[in-house]
């Protein structure tokens, strides 16, 4: 072969493996989430305000997405808000070849998920899930029932009632507050630690009643909001949400109970616009972002996603578990969830809301936590309003994540 021929070979062997290497840095490797959560009845509104909004962030995320950086595609999966049809579409999306799921609304069912996942990861290690948590809030995902898959992403019930009971010491007003709850693991676990927490840090405060309701069964609140006023109460502890809220409040305010209502999610879709004038000063929540709180970049967020669809942005827990999962399989070279459970836990990251960490220990995010009361839009600390309304949460507290963190009696097993 003479010289020239040896050069046209290594030009076209040059030619092609620059074009493979082009072809290499354009076709990023595409990661599915499955979201698991209720997109049909009476909760439905809050399923798929949760659901646009992860995607939102997705959408941001693939647009920042460089070379072969991870890009993300959710695929969604109706969970009705039942464990067992929860579970059946977990199993739904791993035939798929899913190996990320992400579920926040109710901890029955994200410890259904929680536990299926275990067991499918010892049964079928090449099938193994991880549970990408971002509000199911039950102590015990993160205690005695805790998993190597499953890693929270917002803070539990007792994270909120420490953080909350603290803020209650210095309210003097405050002396006989009603416990009302949704039957089922997390209405029971934050009205037990409510008592717990109260006795510590107020003993002089009265629990004057505790009433748990059937989760999403009841229509007419009116009695309940009769028995709350008879009691003399001063103050509402509330974990419930979806319908269980906005009706409660629809109640109250119909029945004229003024008192002061601290909630786990008066911010979610359809209820602030229960609220409006009513609401004002007297309704809270604690949540683990607001959309007033002095967080510019989450800011930002906030208003291209409302410009587009003209709701709410909330969950910041989204953010965090998506740019963390984006963080953790860069670290681990790797989008093998064992590989990324393994760079996840233990994880520091500079979140929009402050330095985050993913506790090694449990699997627990320990983040800043956040109090906002209901507003006038224009008044001190309201520069955005919720659904229209002319009022907003400006952000009353903002507690160091070491306010709320708490211990854990996690004892995990590790493939």
């Amino acid at each position: 072969m003479n010289c020239r021929s040896l050069l046209k070979l290594n030009s076209l062997a040059i030619a092609v493996c620059l074009g493979s290497l082009s072809s290499l840095s354009v076709n990023a490797e595409t990661v599915k989430i499955a979201f698991i959560e209720v997109l049909s009845g009476p909760f439905a509104k809050t399923g798929e305000g949760s659901l646009n909004q992860l995607r939102e962030v997705v959408l941001q995320l693939n647009a920042k997405a460089k070379g072969n950086d991870t890009k993300f595609e959710v695929v969604p999966f109706d969970g009705k808000g039942s464990p067992q049809d929860s579970v059946t579409a977990l199993r739904s999306a791993v035939d798929q070849g899913i190996h990320y799921i992400t579920q926040g609304g109710g901890s029955g069912v994200a410890l259904a998920l929680s536990e299926a996942i275990g067991k499918l990861a010892e049964r079928e290690p090449d099938k193994a899930v991880v549970f990408l948590n971002y509000s199911a809030m039950d102590p015990m995902l993160t205690n005695e029932r805790c998993n190597f898959w499953h890693f929270r992403f917002y803070p539990s019930s007792e994270m909120k009632i420490e953080a909350l009971t603290t803020y209650l010491t210095k309210r003097a007003d405050v002396k006989k507050v009603f416990l009302f709850n949704q039957n089922y693991s997390h209405g029971q676990q934050v009205a037990k630690a409510s008592r717990n927490y109260l006795a510590r840090k107020r003993p002089d405060v009265q629990i004057v009643g505790d009433d748990m309701i059937p989760i999403a069964q009841v229509r007419d609140f009116a009695p309940y909001v009769a028995k709350i006023k008879a009691s003399g109460a001063d103050t509402v502890i509330t974990s419930n949400w979806g319908s269980d809220l906005t009706l409660f409040f629809k109640a109250a305010k119909e029945t004229g109970l003024n008192i002061n209502f601290f909630t786990m999610n008066a911010n979610n879709p359809g209820t602030p616009a229960e609220l409006r004038e009513w609401g004002a000063e007297k309704v809270g929540v604690i949540w683990n972002w607001g959309h007033n709180a002095p967080t510019p970049e989450l800011e930002k967020t906030y208003l291209a996603y409302k410009a587009k669809y003209n709701e709410d942005f909330i969950f910041a827990a989204h953010w965090n578990s998506l740019s963390m999962l984006s963080s953790a399989i860069q670290k681990a070279s790797s989008s093998d969830p064992k590989k990324v459970a393994y760079a996840l836990e233990g994880m520091r990251y500079k979140s929009p809301i402050g330095e985050v960490e993913m506790r090694k220990t449990d699997h627990q995010l320990l983040a800043p936590l956040f109090l906002g009361i209901w507003a006038k839009q224009g008044s001190k600390g309201v520069k955005y309003d919720a659904e229209k309304t002319g009022y907003g949460f400006r952000s009353e507290v903002v507690w160091d994540s070491y306010v709320s963190a708490q211990p854990t009696s996690c004892q995990m097993t590790r493939p």
